[in-house]
């Protein structure tokens, strides 16, 4: 057995306690856990990468994705978008982008919506954006690789990964292939979320990865009349959840129906908003700090 304490990987180790121990196989298999990442291609440039995941489905993630992107671009940054959702792709609908990505021998061009978001997703290389995508996991896996790789992202002071929910291949692709600055989770303020949210947690810190914070979605919907705040799935536990885990919330996303008007039309960069005002400043703090 070997104590938490002397462990190297102690800080990103889920099961660490002060003064406890784990089995010799587990420290090894910690300290042997460091991934072995892939560079970007040789003519892009990405300053900063940030993760957004969910412990499930249907939190709406993308959207939060999507937001972030509309929002730091209208505060001077370059932004691009890695739609890692391979099987559900919902970016370029947000974003009104239709047709096939672009490419040379040199490598693949992103798509750019009409305020210039660089934007890479399966759904743009589909003939039928309507076709499911009935690939195993390992090609999956590939195609979020060479959405790194091989992708000419121009001069990007950010680049947002949109992953698809849970604990899988493409989450644990992109936690070991690609270095990610900082993570936010996704959630809902079901009393659920706790546990789900610790899952997605625990898989960031064995890979390695600093979770920057949580927003929670549809937190409540604004009464029409008079702005009364109506918590349709009652209190929210996230903030429970984060305060456990030392993790800040930054936001609380309302049930916004003209905005998801906006998305459904594909006009999300038209709809005027300051929501994740938290969120925006916490990744701003993190492209400051990259220099």
């Amino acid at each position: 057995m070997a104590s938490c304490d002397s462990c190297s990987s102690r800080q990103n180790c889920s099961s660490a306690t002060e003064g406890g121990s784990c089995s010799d196989d587990t420290q090894s298999n910690n300290q042997n856990s460091a991934p072995a990442l892939e560079q970007p291609h040789e003519l892009a440039s990405v300053k900063t990468v940030i993760g957004v995941c969910s412990g499930k489905g249907g939190v709406g993630k993308s959207m939060v994705t999507s937001l972030l992107a509309r929002n730091l671009m209208k505060k001077g940054y370059t932004v691009g978008i890695l739609d890692a959702d391979i099987t559900g792709p919902s970016i370029p609908t947000a974003f009104g982008l239709k047709g096939t990505l672009k490419g040379s021998e040199q490598g693949i061009f992103p798509a750019q919506s009409h305020n210039g978001v660089q934007i890479v997703s399966v759904n743009l290389m589909l003939e039928n954006p309507e076709a499911p995508v009935l690939w195993r996991g390992p090609i999956i896996s590939g195609i979020v690789k060479q959405f790194w790789t091989d992708v000419i992202w121009d001069g990007l002071d950010v680049l947002l990964i949109d992953m698809p929910p849970g604990t899988g291949d493409v989450p644990l692709t992109v936690f070991q292939s690609i270095p990610l600055d900082g993570l936010f989770i996704v959630s809902t303020p079901q009393d659920l979320v706790s546990m789900i949210v610790k899952k997605a947690r625990n898989m960031a810190l064995m890979m390695q990865v600093k979770v920057t914070g949580f927003v929670e979605n549809m937190s409540y919907v604004k009464c029409a009349d008079c702005d009364h705040k109506i918590e349709i799935f009652g209190p929210g536990k996230t903030q429970a959840a984060a305060d456990e885990m030392n993790v800040p919330l930054f936001d609380r996303q309302p049930i916004d129906p003209a905005l998801a008007q906006a998305i459904d039309a594909g006009k999300l960069e038209e709809y005027d908003n300051d929501y994740l005002s938290g969120s925006i400043a916490a990744v701003e703090e993190i492209i400051k700090s990259k220099g």
